[in-house]
């Protein structure tokens, strides 16, 4: 999304910093809590196959939202175009849009509700508010909070793309991920749960966004307001 609106790659890539501390820290905990759920196999079955023609697909998608943003500044175009192009190397399974339907219309309504918002009424663009944000994400969706700061403007953008992208992880629905999954195993959705197994995610988003902040410090984007 910052990328779609202009904020250039390399103002986002610090971001990289906190994720590499928050995924150390947040993986670790997590590879334990699942090697005591389901032990990994010391003997797994020796009929797995890759399968190229769906990685192909992956591949097209990326390269096609890539071009087209590039030379088209419209990445849906790519990303259709390349879907398309996928149908002729295996089947595309449409009958995965009835399913994605009401997240998919839910976070349009979000990203609508968002842009709404008077912007000269919220709190300054700061390293304590978007500090704060990492928090709201997780209750409030990533994708609108993104759109909201981008319509403010002045942002650290690396700060807050780990706050808003890593912050939504608290809580299943706070990211599409955390939706996406939550669609395949309801079960995902009892939120006290979610926190008592996934404890580890708010400590590493803290230290993740303490390590980058400390290093780099707060460098505000001098992108104008929407």
């Amino acid at each position: 999304m910052m990328w779609i609106a202009g904020v250039p790659a390399i103002h986002v890539a610090k971001a990289f910093i906190a994720s590499t501390v928050a995924v150390i820290f947040s993986g670790i905990v997590a590879a334990k809590a699942q090697q005591r759920y389901h032990p990994v196999m010391k003997n797994p079955p020796a009929n797995l196959q890759l399968d190229w023609g769906h990685l192909a697909i992956v591949a097209l998608i990326i390269g096609g939202a890539i071009v087209a943003n590039i030379g088209l500044d419209f990445p849906a175009a790519g990303v259709w175009a390349a879907i398309v192009l996928g149908g002729f190397i295996r089947p595309t399974p449409w009958g995965e849009v009835s399913k994605s339907m009401k997240g998919a219309l839910f976070l349009i309504a979000l990203v609508r509700s968002a842009s709404l918002m008077p912007v000269k009424e919220l709190p300054l663009p700061s390293a304590h508010t978007t500090f704060g944000l990492g928090f709201v994400s997780a209750v409030f969706d990533n994708i609108p909070l993104t759109a909201l700061a981008l319509y403010q403007g002045g942002y650290d953008w690396g700060l807050l793309a780990f706050a808003v992208g890593f912050g939504g992880s608290m809580i299943w629905f706070g990211s599409s991920a955390g939706v996406a999954i939550s669609n395949l195993y309801p079960q995902a959705k009892n939120t006290l749960t979610w926190l008592r197994e996934g404890w580890h995610v708010p400590v590493a988003y803290v230290l993740g966004f303490a390590t980058l902040y400390l290093l780099l410090g707060w460098h505000p984007d001098a992108i104008p307001a929407k």
